[in-house]
């Protein structure tokens, strides 16, 4: 049998992790623009904060694959379903490789990852090129994709209004009439 909603602990990792990622976006974004002296602190953030990020996505990964979820709408179209599983690929994948590029990136350019943690590529200047600018599309992708996941729910929500958005929400789920 099927839930009607995720379970909370699958909730509470994908608010906690969207409010992260919306963060680092903009943490990020600030990063490359501000020079200052706040440059500094927004780099420790945004590596602590990516760290973080990269242990709450192998936990949701987990989650995912050892709990039941709901099932998508029954009527919802075959090439939307498509979209829907690969559009979560994608964020997962993202979710899961925007970090490591950053910890690569920090391994190639001979930076200390955050707490201290081993090196994960050799040092290599080119490298490090290589990874910096994938880091940096990979983060335009992320941005573009979780506005597609947002415009997606609200789609859910507002004009198909089947549940979907509501079997992910933080709070207590409301049954609809």
């Amino acid at each position: 049998m099927r839930p009607e909603a995720f379970h909370p602990i699958a909730r509470l990792l994908h608010w906690l992790m969207a409010l992260l990622i919306l963060a680092m976006l903009f943490i990020g974004v600030s990063m490359v623009v501000d020079l200052s002296p706040r440059h500094t602190l927004l780099l420790s953030l945004h590596k602590a904060t990516g760290l973080a990020l990269l242990v709450l996505v192998v936990l949701r990964i987990t989650v995912r694959l050892a709990l039941p979820h709901p099932p998508l709408p029954h009527n919802l179209p075959a090439p939307q379903r498509w979209a829907a599983g690969a559009s979560h690929v994608l964020l997962y994948g993202l979710m899961l490789g925007m970090p490591l590029l950053g910890w690569g990136m920090l391994s190639a350019g001979g930076y200390p990852a955050p707490l201290g943690l081993p090196a994960i590529a050799p040092h290599d200047l080119q490298l490090y090129a290589v990874l910096r600018q994938a880091h940096g599309w990979a983060g335009y992708l992320l941005f573009a994709t979780v506005q597609v996941h947002l415009a997606a729910a609200l789609m859910h929500a507002w004009v198909r209004r089947d549940g979907v958005l509501r079997s992910m929400w933080p709070g207590p789920l409301r049954r609809t009439p």
